[in-house]
């Protein structure tokens, strides 16, 4: 099976795995999520997340999305997953948001790796877009 683990600071893994459930058909097995909640020790996270992980065997893949790299909770994921000998069959993409959870979500099972990767990044870029209020400015002055 491939899970897309979800790792974060505070609430936005578990958010964005609940955001998941709303989009990509109900709670599901395959997406995994943990944050580092405020005041939590890194040995709790990293106990929290090895637990979370638990039931991921070494035929499996990962598709590990972090809010930030290089922050501790993906530092800490990453320490678990090399624990676990899982590292081999690990994908790992910081700067996670919506567009690229929810693509990694509906695309893992139907595509090669290399796919996927490219496919995570370009959705997650394109989803950053300015939008433009029209606030009418351009249009004509009303009259007095």
């Amino acid at each position: 099976m491939k899970y897309v683990v979800l790792v974060s600071h505070g609430t936005f893994a578990p958010g964005l795995k609940s955001v998941l459930a709303m989009l990509a058909g109900g709670e599901r097995e395959d997406v995994i999520s943990v944050g580092l909640e405020d005041g939590m020790s890194a040995d709790t996270f990293a106990e929290n997340f090895r637990n979370a992980i638990s039931g991921i065997k070494s035929e499996d893949e990962i598709i590990l999305l972090g809010d930030i790299i290089g922050g501790s909770p993906m530092t800490n994921a990453l320490e678990q997953i090399s624990k676990k000998g899982l590292e081999e069959q690990t994908v790992v993409f910081g700067g996670m948001n919506l567009a690229m959870a929810l693509t990694a979500t509906l695309m893992k099972d139907d595509v090669d790796t290399e796919l996927l990767k490219d496919s995570l990044i370009s959705e997650a870029k394109n989803a950053i877009k300015e939008f433009v209020l029209d606030n009418g400015a351009d249009d004509e002055e009303d009259e007095i």
